[in-house]
């Protein structure tokens, strides 16, 4: 076994890596494609199924370059929650006016379903309650009713298979259409043991996917990381370099794969709040384009504004609740390079030799020495509401237009009984020293960071592992293939300061909810 390995296939907003992952969870490989993103319209964002396996495939050639075959236990997939729509005969089916049948995925950040939503959400319906009460035009239901009140016969009426691209990539390796209890669960409305609520898709107008037990939407579901089908198709194998029969792993969505890579990290001797405590006392931010906050606990907890109780899907046999920012790296990069001097930094940041970031969080230290203060009072008197894609949560306001949002989060998560006092962090904004500390400070709780930069790569790893059967539940796998890195203390001297923070925080939320109001008053 020691020469063992496993690859995780991590498909995110924009690319799509690969690692070659050992049994302890040590990187050995990793590889990176970039993917096409098209935008025919505002806020419709779409992608293509065919490209994101043909680069799924070639990192995957290159991380097992030179390896043996036979060595590779298993894979394992995550992606984005986007919307894969195909034809009876599993081609792809466009999802836009222009009518190119290869742009056939609806992506996770598309929000042209918002009306949808906003009509879902008024049915009042019970499985709402496992959404925080507000239907997500990021979810699959609303993107699904604009498919079909839009591209009726162009696409509805051509479709016969929806699927959530980490299910379509477990497909494409296997041949199955077993979905993943995470994808079903989180953005579909599915809830086990019961099932499909066949009532919630007459209520919204969908009762045409009752069709056929379900078969455009999914029947057959398992936990993430069960074996799926027979392993690799031969088909699949040559494809990706691989022997026939190699185990496939359920899939995650991406984010909670980086809550596998990092939330059950061994953390003994390191002196946190949470060494003595159940895994429940953890939440993973995996922080990217989106930031996606992850809290389990063993009994159902319901929080306002937040998804979930979700069962078994990230941790199997645990809840989960998710929360979340719209744009967070995405809007950091939206406000540096919209800002007028946003040239003269490059040049000053390629003339130093640091990326733009690095160069910016210096710049900001240079200033404290003048002042003699922490990096963070710099915005004493500078106050942003940061939802410019919208408020995935608390608020589940997708119309209010992201540190404190995270304490945000927190505090609602708080408040519904979940008692958190440690996070762990992953994803490519944890790499930014000054984004972590802030985070620390503002929360008042330790960050950990993992020892490997790509966490998520090691969740999708843990995936295959568990299907190989090399370890017996996910917890075991996560135990040791999950290792920590730094621990990021909060300075204590800044509570005041961001207690008051906070307070403006929340008072902007009031104020832009008035004024829209008043905007709104006919």
């Amino acid at each position: 076994m020691s020469g063992s390995y496993y690859i995780g296939v991590d498909v995110g907003t924009a690319s799509v890596r690969a690692a070659l992952v050992t049994r302890d969870g040590e990187l050995k490989m990793t590889a990176e494609e970039p993917i096409s993103i098209w935008e025919p319209l505002s806020d419709h964002y779409v992608q293509s199924s065919t490209e994101i396996w043909e680069k799924c495939c070639l990192v995957v050639k290159r991380v097992t370059q030179g390896v043996e075959r036979s060595r590779v236990r298993a894979i394992g997939f995550d992606a984005t929650c986007s919307l894969v729509v195909l034809d009876q005969n599993f081609q792809p089916v466009p999802v836009n006016h222009d009518g190119d049948d290869q742009r056939n995925v609806v992506m996770w950040m598309d929000h042209r379903a918002a009306e949808q939503a906003a009509r879902i959400t008024a049915t009042d319906h019970a499985v709402l309650r496992r959404v925080g009460g507000v239907m997500s035009p990021e979810m699959q239901p609303p993107k699904l009713l604009w498919l079909k009140e839009n591209l009726r016969d162009s696409c509805w009426k051509e479709a016969a298979h929806f699927l959530d691209l980490p299910d379509f990539l477990s497909w494409k390796a296997t041949g199955s259409l077993t979905r993943s209890l995470c994808t079903l669960v989180c953005k579909w409305t599915y809830c086990p043991p019961q099932g499909w609520d066949d009532s919630f898709w007459t209520a919204v107008g969908l009762e045409d996917l009752l069709e056929n037990d379900h078969s455009k939407i999914g029947s057959v579901t398992c936990p993430p990381g069960t074996p799926v089908g027979q392993g690799l198709t031969q088909e699949a194998a040559d494809n990706l370099g691989l022997q026939p029969g190699t185990a496939v792993g359920a899939s995650l969505i991406d984010a909670h794969a980086g809550g596998l890579g990092v939330i059950g990290a061994d953390v003994k001797g390191l002196h946190l709040p949470c060494e003595d405590q159940p895994i429940t006392s953890r939440m993973a931010v995996i922080c990217g384009t989106s930031s996606c906050h992850m809290a389990i606990s063993k009994e159902p907890l319901f929080v306002p504004g937040v998804w979930g109780p979700y069962l078994s899907a990230m941790v199997p046999d645990l809840w989960l609740n998710e929360g979340g920012q719209s744009a967070t790296g995405r809007l950091i990069d939206h406000m540096v390079k919209g800002h007028a001097a946003y040239g003269q930094l490059q040049e000053q940041a390629k003339q130093s030799g640091e990326n733009i970031f690095s160069y910016l969080n210096n710049h900001l230290t240079s200033l404290t020495t003048m002042d003699l203060c922490a990096v963070d009072r710099l915005g004493s008197n500078l106050h942003l509401w940061p939802d410019f894609h919208g408020n995935r949560s608390p608020l589940a306001d997708p119309a209010m237009k992201g540190m404190l949002g995270t304490r945000h989060i927190l505090e609602a998560m708080k408040g519904a009984g979940h008692d958190v006092t440690t996070l762990f962090l992953c994803g490519g904004l944890s790499k930014n020293p000054l984004f972590v500390q802030v985070h620390a400070n503002a929360t008042g709780l330790p960050q950990v960071l993992p020892a490997q930069t790509e966490a998520v790569l090691v969740g999708a790893a843990i995936l295959g592992a568990c299907a190989s059967k090399d370890y017996s539940t996910v917890q075991e796998a996560m135990e040791k293939m999950a290792k920590v890195g730094k621990v990021i203390q909060p300075d204590h001297e800044l509570q005041s300061f961001y207690d008051k923070k906070y307070q403006v925080f929340l008072t902007l939320c009031d104020h832009q909810r008035e004024y829209r109001a008043l905007m709104n008053d006919s």
